[in-house]
């Protein structure tokens, strides 16, 4: 068995931001115009009427002062509200595969490697583009990876996790010397961008971690536990995929025409209860998985938590610690980069972890849709 360490990750970000206050406006004129398109209905009192949002409603649920698209202008649109990516051939690189392998070749040189010293390339993610062919195949291609393989797994907001403890056993077993883990989520594709409640959520990225076995170079995070766990909730869903369309049908038995998505074939969540269930979930996680490898409060330097709601960070932060906890114990990127689904917890570990010394300890915790959730623990390696 040859233990595997995180050698390096890698980033990319969207060049197109969307502040609070311009999503706000768009979602205000798109109210102000589902009222009046409805007002007799509702002055009838059939249909309620839509809410406005705002900047500081949005800032005080969530702690997001912005966030990353592909593209911006079909957000923004009131028309529209929705990314517009047009169709590509078969012959042009997928969209989720091309962020993908931005990610992957920042990783690559961050850590002084090339392709052809990867042998496999796992995509964990929460938003795949299609059914098959499977991404990670497509982004081993493209990166030029002639012998080796590559899957696609779907955890949610905890791919990630899942997808390092995956990429650790395989190294360990031998059937690899290093491993791409890819985590690109265009997040914007499935969001309801007109509902108050959660318009404001996500935002698109791609991040990469490059794993390999522990004898083949220095520095990076040497993995000292891996846990993984799963209960299942319909508090956090998505119900879009193939079997729609044969749901789908009008009186006389054909096939309804094309259009929007229904409302729960997109993002939805309960997100009360899902704060009240996941804290304690995780907060407990990962405290039985400290003691379980001997760790106490006063041995961890950091969190690096997936990035959902700073409050519910927050709360976790202090459970763990036994204190206030923030800031440097438990780095947030969601006022920048807002709910990036699996590569929240990896964005905030790429950005906030190169200031530990060798020995410092830390854990990456995912957790979400399932409910899913991963700990993995890391020590900083001297090189």
């Amino acid at each position: 068995m040859t233990a595997a360490v995180i050698r390096s990750t890698g980033l990319w970000t969207p060049e197109e931001s969307i502040t609070n206050a311009e999503l706000v406006d768009s979602f205000n004129a798109y109210v102000e115009r589902y009222n009046q398109a409805n007002a007799s209905e509702i002055e009838a009192g059939d249909i309620e009427p839509l809410s406005p949002s705002s900047v500081e409603f949005i800032e005080k649920a969530s702690g997001i002062k912005a966030r990353y698209v592909v593209n911006k202008s079909g957000v923004l649109d009131v028309e529209r509200m929705t990314p517009q990516l047009p169709q590509r051939p078969n012959e042009d690189i997928s969209v989720l595969a091309e962020i993908g392998v931005k990610a992957c070749r920042d990783a690559l040189a961050r850590a002084g490697r090339t392709a052809a010293d990867v042998d496999a390339v796992i995509v964990a993610a929460s938003n795949m583009q299609r059914g098959y062919p499977a991404m990670a195949i497509e982004i081993q291609d493209a990166l030029g990876i002639e012998d080796g393989f590559g899957y696609d797994m779907n955890v949610a907001c905890s791919s990630a996790t899942f997808g390092i403890q995956a990429a650790a056993d395989q190294i360990a077993a031998g059937h690899a010397r290093a491993i791409l883990v890819v985590n690109p989520e265009i997040c914007s594709g499935h969001l309801n961008w007109r509902d108050r409640d959660s318009h404001f959520i996500f935002g698109d990225v791609a991040t990469a971690i490059l794993l390999e076995r522990e004898d083949l170079g220095e520095g990076g995070w040497k993995i000292i536990g891996t846990k993984l766990k799963t209960k299942f909730s319909n508090n956090i869903r998505n119900n879009f995929g193939f079997l729609n369309r044969t749901e789908r049908v009008t009186g006389d038995n054909k096939p309804a025409p094309n259009g929007a998505p229904d409302d729960d074939k997109l993002f939805v969540q309960e997100g009360r209860k899902v704060f009240k269930e996941v804290v304690p979930m995780v907060s407990d996680m990962i405290r039985g998985h400290m003691a379980e490898l001997g760790l106490s409060a006063d041995d961890m330097r950091r969190v690096w938590l997936h990035q959902a709601n700073i409050n519910m960070n927050l709360m976790i932060a202090k459970k763990v610690f036994g204190r206030d906890a923030g800031g440097e114990d438990a780095p947030t990127i969601l006022d920048e980069y807002a709910n990036t689904s699996s590569a929240g917890s990896i964005i905030a570990f790429h950005k906030h972890s190169d200031d530990l010394n060798a020995g410092d300890k830390g854990v990456i915790c995912s957790f979400g849709a399932g409910y899913s959730a991963g700990t993995v623990f890391v020590e900083k390696l001297q090189g």
